[in-house]
């Protein structure tokens, strides 16, 4: 199964959207996409983000899958590999049963779990899926989508981050100190908040193969070096800089047809 789009990241319009359709501001916004996915829904390979759950795909096959198939199947929540690894399992489920495999994967940028497809404003699984695979507004609208539909835009709106913990991730939201993570999230995009612009040509860079660092929409180091790197490689001064032709060049050849 292809999981591959192009990997478009969020834009003005797609965050604009998600604040008014939730009644918040961005920090709001921010601090839950920092705590679910760092930030950035796609892999450098530009499949999105997913964590597989393998209690999720042993509750909806009722465990028949469990003997041979601890790492995929199993009444305890485990056995992450991370990154491109949660597809290899994906796919290893997919084998099995594959509408249980894709409703017991979270994806993208807000980490809905596939079971979740509904409330998301899908009809089916499949249809959510060609979401989280279209871009990252697409999957931000899913998640706005299933913040509404588990009476959660209230909490987010007052900011109670205990509240929405519980709503968002479960009723053990306090072992991953998900609370406090939101909290402190949510101070850091109250002082500044990310540059879309940027983050797009850090996406760029990521897909490129160039290590920009994490694809969170600041300056740093690490972007530093690999746009200095992109210019090298395309014949442009070597400022480091994200001028008007570094990032014309990037997005083209990142983002072309």
């Amino acid at each position: 199964m292809n999981f591959q789009g192009r990997g478009r990241p969020l834009s003005d319009e797609g965050m604009d959207r998600i604040c008014g359709a939730l009644g918040v501001s961005e920090p709001e916004v921010w601090a839950v996409l920092t705590v679910e996915t760092r930030g950035f829904g796609f892999l450098q390979d530009r499949r999105p983000q997913i964590l597989f759950e393998r209690h999720i795909f042993h509750r909806l096959t009722k465990g028949r899958h469990d003997s041979g198939h601890a790492d995929i199947s199993n009444a305890r929540a485990g056995g992450y590999a991370g990154g491109t690894g949660e597809y290899t399992r994906l796919e290893k489920a997919i084998s099995l049963d594959r509408e249980a495999a894709l409703q017991s994967a979270s994806w993208g940028i807000g980490q809905v779990v596939g079971f979740n497809y509904e409330v998301a404003g899908f009809v089916t699984i499949d249809d959510m899926i060609a979401a989280m695979v279209k871009d990252e507004n697409a999957q931000l609208l899913a998640m706005a989508n299933f913040i509404k539909g588990n009476n959660l835009a209230r909490a987010l709106q007052r900011q109670n981050w205990v509240s929405f913990a519980r709503g968002y991730n479960g009723p053990e939201f306090k072992k991953n100190e998900y609370d406090t993570r939101l909290a402190a999230a949510h101070a850091k995009y109250k002082i500044i908040l990310p540059d879309l612009a940027f983050r797009t040509a850090q996406a760029a860079l990521l897909y490129l193969g160039i290590d920009p660092g994490p694809v969170d929409g600041f300056r740093g180091r690490r972007t530093r070096s690999a746009l200095m790197q992109f210019q090298e490689q395309s014949g442009l001064p070597d400022t480091g800089e994200l001028d008007h032709d570094t990032e014309s060049k990037l997005l083209a050849k990142a983002f072309s047809d």
